[in-house]
């Protein structure tokens, strides 16, 4: 296309929408597509069909490293009835809140042929004030991928889809379309409480932080607004008594759910202040490995090992600065 061909089509855009005149080209122009389906192949039948049905195949393979099937993630595009949540499930207790919570499930073992953690996807199409659609999706496969798209406000699904296949580790993250900031997290030690949470707006951070011993299951989930006023801008961990009393005197705010809940290890707490100064837009926890390359961007990594109660992958939380 010329340079004249290019400036006559955004003069006519500027003009018609100046004008109110919002003309077919206008509003071609104005709408905002977002993701609004999802699929996992398998196997390269599967590949085909998706391929037929126009879905767009994100061409990095979620086994890479392992013996199993070659895995890909397939999505869709357009401008209604957006996905605005995405979780994954590793374990059978995992998808009992997700649907009981109207989620719906992709099929498609992630980690397909291989001896690794059963992993699904599930999506939610929601309208609620703590949905925000889904603009865009990336796969990545080294820690400095991970921080740079974490510092570029895309949020991370902290499970991994080689989940004890021992490959590659390999993340999805997903941008949305507003930017929004938490304004309450909390903690689970329970499944029964998935449901209520996942209906109050709530992300899981798909982890499980006491992960390979026998013991509860912890989460942290985080919810967020598009108020900035009512932000959460500093997170902290209590690993005694000591740190409990000092957070208090600076006026943290204390989440009364132990992350180590049923393990011998001593209580780990989070503890939170709120202010419209450097809110946090998300938060994950990732491993001890990619603790270097996330705070050469500049990521919050809090070094207090989330699972001190067992001997697994060494997990950390970790939050970027405001984007």
């Amino acid at each position: 296309m010329s340079r004249i061909f290019q400036l006559f089509f955004v003069l006519l855009y500027m003009t018609s929408c100046v004008k109110g005149t919002y003309t077919t080209f206008c509003s071609i122009m104005s709408k905002m597509e977002y993701i609004t389906d999802i699929a996992v192949s398998t196997d390269a039948n599967q590949k085909q069909g998706l391929s037929n049905q126009h879905f767009k195949m994100i061409n990095v393979d979620l086994n890479k490293g392992t013996k199993g099937n070659p895995v890909y993630l397939w999505y869709k595009k357009g401008t209604t009835k957006p996905i605005t949540r995405l979780q994954a499930a590793f374990t059978d207790e995992m998808k009992s809140g997700l649907t009981k919570a109207g989620y719906h499930h992709v099929n498609g073992n992630v980690n397909e042929g291989n001896k690794g953690d059963e992993i699904y996807f599930w999506y939610y199409k929601g309208i609620t004030e703590y949905d925000n659609p889904i603009m865009d999706l990336k796969v990545t496969t080294s820690e400095n991928e991970e921080a740079e798209y974490f510092k570029m406000g895309y949020e991370h699904l902290a499970c991994d889809l080689n989940r004890s296949a021992r490959g590659k580790y390999i993340y999805l993250w997903v941008k949305k379309e507003k930017k929004m900031f938490i304004s309450d997290i909390t903690v689970s030690t329970a499944y029964g409480l998935d449901e209520r949470l996942f209906n109050q707006g709530y992300t899981r951070v798909d982890e499980d932080l006491n992960r390979g011993s026998d013991r509860n299951a912890s989460f942290i989930w985080y919810r967020r607004s598009q108020s900035q006023s009512g932000a959460i801008n500093d997170l902290v961990l209590s690993t005694n008594n000591q740190t409990e009393v000092d957070f208090q005197l600076q006026d943290y705010t204390k989440v009364g759910v132990n992350l180590e809940e049923g393990t011998k290890s001593q209580p780990i707490f989070v503890w939170y202040k709120k202010g419209s100064d450097n809110p946090i837009m998300s938060l994950t926890v990732i491993r001890e490995i990619s603790i270097t390359a996330f705070l050469k961007p500049g990521i919050v990594v809090i070094k207090t090992k989330l699972n001190k109660g067992n001997d697994q992958i060494p997990l950390y939380l970790a939050f970027p600065n405001v984007v």
